[in-house]
């Protein structure tokens, strides 16, 4: 009931502020104040005004604020830890799923030539150190392996 004539006195007075502007031949401008004028009590007829009193004093309402924002920020939490381990779901599931895969193709009929020589002697992982150059043909072994296969 407060909202609702406090909603009315504002109306009354940008009414009258327009008035005063119309007689002063500001008519654009006396408008224009009028229509502010107007959204109050438009809100109060419309049940806008009682509708936002309920929520702000409601008890019950900020509750439910309160645990919509503890919500967003435990949400936002996981997400920042998750970014700061450096994996994501989609990387976790490629790395099982390439873990669970074998040495050997299925379709294949006999193991590469590269998994063979790595089961007799250890190969060196990443790039070769200064002075030392890759061998030019190990680079393409899995390719010649394979053309070898379909008789190419």
């Amino acid at each position: 009931m407060l909202a609702e004539t406090i909603c009315s006195a504002v109306s009354a007075a940008g009414l009258g502020i327009a008035a005063i502007t119309a007689y002063r031949k500001r008519f654009l401008t006396a408008t224009r104040i009028l229509a502010y004028s107007l959204v109050p009590v438009g809100l109060v007829m419309t049940g806008v005004v009682r509708w936002v009193s309920d929520i702000a004093f409601k008890p019950s309402v900020w509750i439910g604020f309160g645990l919509l924002a503890a919500a967003w920020l435990l949400f936002m939490t996981t997400r920042a830890v998750e970014r700061r381990s450096g994996s994501t779901r989609k990387e976790r599931k490629a790395a099982r799923a390439a873990g669970s895969r074998a040495a050997v193709a299925p379709a294949a009929s006999s193991p590469s030539p590269a998994s063979a020589a790595g089961a007799t002697a250890p190969q060196r992982q990443g790039r070769p150190e200064k002075g030392q150059g890759a061998a030019p043909g190990d680079d393409f072994s899995d390719i010649e392996a394979i053309l070898k296969k379909h008789g190419i």
